[in-house]
């Protein structure tokens, strides 16, 4: 008698439910993964231009003119120009005083985060950071958080 190889149709279920179920794990952890990744971008650039914020305080000692452009004027000096980023748009308005600023990362249209203003933080003079929208929901965080559910 003959000896038949292979599989049998029940052993090839098997292997096909065991992949689902590491799928139905794997792939919410892999996107906030990603997600992770693309908020750093907002909260790198808004601590970086801060800082150049600040530097230019120390010489000017104002932040540009609050009717200018963003965060100043565009004539001398130079106010620092806003990061550019590939999947946040950087905006800033200067205070009526031109003693205070709040600089803003808003998500882009079709990078992975969803509607715009679906992720949204900020930072202010007395750098306080906050996020408003995380993953088209309402925070309200007095910090930057960078995962859903993850607390100041």
């Amino acid at each position: 008698m003959k000896k038949n190889f292979g599989f049998t149709l029940i052993e090839l279920m098997v292997v096909v439910v065991i992949i689902g179920i590491l799928a139905a794990i794997a792939f919410p952890n892999y996107t906030a993964y990603v997600v992770r990744g693309k908020v750093a971008e907002a909260t790198s650039g808004l601590a970086d231009y801060r800082v150049k914020l600040e530097q230019y305080y120390q010489d000017n000692r104002n932040y540009g003119v609050a009717a200018a452009s963003p965060c100043g004027t565009a004539g001398p000096p130079v106010v620092p120009a806003l990061p550019t980023g590939q999947y946040f748009t950087f905006t800033c308005t200067v205070g009526a005083t031109d003693q205070t600023y709040t600089a803003t990362a808003t998500n882009k249209v079709n990078v992975g985060l969803g509607a715009v203003g679906g992720y949204t933080f900020t930072v202010d003079t007395v750098n306080a950071k906050t996020t408003g929208n995380f993953a088209g929901a309402a925070e309200n965080k007095a910090c930057w958080i960078s995962r859903s559910g993850q607390t100041c």
